[in-house]
């Protein structure tokens, strides 16, 4: 299941949302030539990840900024660009340039800190955005739960596109965080968990201010959970059947 886009237009030029796209891409790039050397690639993950161990011992506290901007791999850096495209240019609009900047760094933070409390003493490296965007997918479900968000379901040999409200698209992806960071082995590596949905939840307490100023549940009832905006529609291209 996976979100292609939402019918939820922004109505300015997500200046910061594009600046923290590039800025992903170009630091990955950056280090690309490392993947072909893993020991060198530990090392430098070592050194700018965020390790729950070195921070409890107060040492590279910078890796709680520095590994909102590093990525395992093409699809790990795809993947978290596709979902800040898709959520946080609405945000931003919302919020403003400035604003939604400190809210994107604040959530990401405050992610990373939700993955070391589950585990202080973990040598394992986290890397990602996903800290970070998992709290602008948080402030979108609080601002407009049901805009519309068509996503990808791809069931061994069924391709379908459908369009489900934000708050079911969102509120399956928060559950699968839970119950998948309840059953993984921390220090197997793998998927931070505790951090999407620390980040989750961050998002949604951090946007309550806003969504208070907008006049709380008075804004849902004027706009039935939906965005304040004409909505885009969009033409769906069936996909051909393919015979065997």
């Amino acid at each position: 299941m996976l979100p292609i886009r939402d019918h939820n237009p922004s109505r300015r030029t997500p200046y910061v949302t594009i600046a923290l796209i590039v800025t992903n891409v170009v630091v990955f790039l950056s280090y690309w030539n490392l993947f072909a050397d893993p020991a060198a690639l530990n090392r430098f993950f070592y050194n700018w990840a965020l390790i729950p161990a070195a921070l409890s011992q107060g040492d590279l506290m910078h890796g709680l900024f520095t590994s909102m901007f590093l990525h395992g791999g093409v699809m790990h850096l795809g993947g978290n660009m596709l979902f800040l495209w898709i959520f946080g240019d609405n945000l931003e609009d919302e919020m403003g340039h400035l604003g939604f900047a400190i809210f994107y760094l604040a959530g990401g933070l405050l992610a990373g800190l939700a993955q070391y409390v589950t585990d202080p003493s973990s040598t394992v490296p986290m890397v990602g955005a996903s800290g970070a965007i998992a709290a602008v997918m948080g402030g979108y479900l609080l601002m407009f739960p049901k805009a519309q968000v068509d996503i990808l379901i791809i069931l061994i040999v069924i391709f379908r596109i459908l369009p489900v409200p934000a708050w079911l698209m969102l509120a399956i992806w928060f559950t699968l965080q839970l119950v998948s960071g309840s059953m993984a082995a921390t220090e197997e590596g793998g998927v931070a968990y505790w951090a999407h949905a620390g980040g989750f939840i961050a998002g949604v307490i951090l946007t309550l201010p806003l969504w208070l100023k907008r006049g709380g549940s008075a804004f849902w009832s004027r706009t039935r959970g939906h965005p304040p905006h004409p909505v885009v529609a969009y033409r769906h291209t069936p996909i051909p059947r393919i015979r065997r």
